[in-house]
């Protein structure tokens, strides 16, 4: 199957990125990992997502997440930083050091709470990114090898933890104890490499994975074995990372990146940038809120 997205939004931005659904407050949440900056907005029955409220941050952000009351946790650069309900901001948890030219990048919220997030050089380094997850002990290193942390997801009984490494085109799978959050060994699902690269992820209610491609202008429906199910053609070259968004979780929001795209193809995708929606006949997984550790610091 092949379902064409339509343009959401008016606004284009740098490195649209991690888009959250907060079912709860009716909001959807985003990033613009180059603005440094955390977007909110509306989404309307037609597909047209309004822009709100937006935080802004000193350095670049790589992912946000949602509290049960509402708070925001933003991965900045280098730190974790809890945004409550009246603006407040407290550093939650510092993930990597200063004498590393790294930052973090995409993060989730696994089914119990525990907030999980990766990075990426920006050096010339090879294959010593991170993945790392926080809990009530601090932070734990689960993947120390990686070219560049990308799109995580789980599958719908928890069980099945995905996670994707950018430059090599993989998408892997381990198995993931929900309760414990003891993983399995990790393996190779499915490479995307040549047309483009994976980059964000999600899951559906049947289990299915919704990869966007960047380079590839589209995303790919994947069975949980890496069967290709279908593709959502996007007018943006690069696509960065999906959800299910909406009171039935029925619309895939897709984000996109503005910069990147070669000046000889901008005219072949003069969307770049903006979000996307499209019905695709599938529902998605609710989000889990992120659960404050133990060991954070109080606001």
């Amino acid at each position: 199957m092949r379902y064409p997205a339509r343009p959401a939004t008016e606004s284009t931005y740098a490195l649209g990125e991690g888009p959250v659904w907060d079912a709860p407050r009716n909001r959807l949440l985003w990033v613009d990992i180059l603005a440094s900056t955390v977007h909110e907005g509306s989404l309307d029955p037609s597909g047209t997502i309004e822009p709100g409220r937006s935080w802004t941050f000193a350095d670049t952000v790589g992912a946000v997440a949602v509290t049960a009351d509402g708070a925001l946790l933003v991965a900045e650069r280098r730190t974790l930083t809890l945004v409550g309900t009246d603006g407040t901001r407290t550093e939650v948890a510092r993930v990597l050091p200063e004498d590393r030219e790294s930052r973090l990048n995409d993060g989730a919220v696994d089914p119990a709470g525990r907030f999980l997030v990766g990075s990426l050089a920006q050096d010339d380094r090879k294959d010593e990114e991170i993945l790392v997850r926080l809990d009530d002990s601090g932070i734990a290193v689960l993947d120390a090898d990686l070219g560049l942390s990308n799109g995580l997801a789980w599958s719908p009984g928890g069980d099945l933890f995905y996670s994707i490494d950018t430059l090599p085109g993989l998408v892997r799978v381990r198995e993931y104890d929900p309760v414990t959050g003891a993983v399995g060994q990790r393996r190779d699902l499915l490479t995307i490499a040549g047309d483009g690269h994976p980059d964000g992820m999600c899951t559906d209610a049947a289990g299915n994975l919704w990869i966007a491609v960047w380079g590839g202008a589209r995303v790919e429906c994947r069975s949980p074995a890496g069967e290709l199910l279908g593709v959502v053609e996007v007018a943006a070259l690069h696509t960065t990372s999906v959800t299910f968004a909406g009171p039935d979780l029925d619309t895939l929001v897709i984000t996109s990146a503005a910069r990147g795209v070669p000046r000889e193809r901008r005219a072949d995708y003069p969307d770049s940038g903006r979000l996307f929606t499209v019905k695709v006949g599938a529902h998605g997984l609710p989000s889990t809120p992120w659960v404050v550790p133990a060991c954070a610091p109080s606001s």
